[in-house]
């Protein structure tokens, strides 16, 4: 399996919460995994609102954010170019999307057609989820709850 990560699925390997689980056993099936270099602040960003507002504790938050960039190495990031911006832009309207998950979904596109093999598009984002079926890729999970 080939697998797409957006922040929200990325977000849900290092802070233990419903969907963790299966997001590692995803990752762990994958035979490729990659995420679109925005994906690097977006995570971070959640992390920070997480201590900011409360939700976890700083230094718990701050151990989920040294884990994540420790790992971030590991995984193919994705360029943000002229091309997927441009993809991206068609997609927010198409699919009615907001801008970074139109971004998400390009780059996913992009990379699908440069590989010419499946790739499974691992979201927790109920537009983007819809949004890749209906481009054509395989959205993960199965269902959205």
């Amino acid at each position: 399996m080939i697998v797409y990560m957006d922040a929200s699925a990325l977000v849900k390997r290092y802070v233990a919460e419903a969907g963790s689980a299966d997001v590692a056993a995803v990752v762990d099936a994958a035979e490729l995994v990659a995420t679109a270099v925005i994906s690097r602040v977006e995570v971070s960003a959640a992390l920070a609102r997480a201590a900011r507002t409360g939700l976890a504790a700083r230094e718990a938050v701050a151990s989920c954010l040294t884990e994540f960039e420790a790992e971030w190495s590991d995984f193919l990031r994705l360029d943000v170019n002229e091309a997927a911006v441009a993809r991206a832009s068609a997609l927010a309207w198409s699919q009615q999307l907001r801008g970074y998950d139109a971004v998400h979904l390009a780059c996913a596109l992009l990379w699908h057609e440069a590989l010419g093999s499946p790739v499974t598009l691992a979201t927790y984002d109920r537009e983007l989820w819809r949004g890749a079926q209906a481009a054509g890729l395989i959205a993960w999970p199965d269902r959205l709850q």
